[in-house]
């Protein structure tokens, strides 16, 4: 049972799981507005992802992302797509959490390098050197650490993902 409280949707997952675009369907289908976090710290820094990670590491992009998600406000619901790494930062996970029902969206470690052409260049918060297998191994338990629902998205477009989580949400309101 979702507690009433909890009327936001917050979305985790690997980068490329669709966090982004899902997010904009489910906000476009329940009403509410989107906020991009990766979009909103390059906004507030000035900078995209990578250019903070080469300026001054991947663990002062987790930074960054930590202070965000503990500021976002949830004075009205909202759908909000994560950073990857956003699992990183237990306090802003738990500001998430109290605030939103979180949903992690999963794809095979295939599937997800299928989707990602730009692993060196994308901005994403790993270790230098660090696989993506590695960082999926890594984040997986993470994710389904802080998960109140998990959809796997496998061999779904992004409206059948949509009709899962919407589906799922409703079974937790019931």
């Amino acid at each position: 049972m979702v507690d009433q409280k909890k009327r936001s949707v917050i979305l985790i997952g690997m980068p490329g799981v669709g966090k982004s675009t899902l997010g904009v369907l489910l906000a476009k289908e329940l009403g509410l507005e989107f906020v991009d976090t990766d979009l909103y710290i390059q906004t507030r820094e000035g900078k995209t992802l990578q250019e903070i990670i080469d300026a001054s590491g991947y663990l002062a992009l987790r930074e960054v992302e930590a202070l965000v998600l503990q500021e976002l406000s949830f004075a009205s619901p909202k759908v909000v797509a994560t950073g990857g790494s956003a699992v990183y930062s237990p306090e802003g996970m738990a500001h998430l959490a109290q605030n939103g029902c979180v949903v992690y969206l999963s794809l095979t470690l295939d599937a997800l390098r299928g989707r990602i052409h730009n692993y060196e260049q994308r901005g994403i918060a790993r270790a230098p050197g660090q696989s993506f297998e590695s960082l999926m191994e890594e984040r997986t338990a993470l994710y389904k650490r802080y998960a109140d629902i998990e959809i796997d998205c496998q061999g779904q477009s992004p409206q059948q993902s949509l009709i899962s989580i919407i589906e799922q949400l409703n079974g937790l309101a019931s």
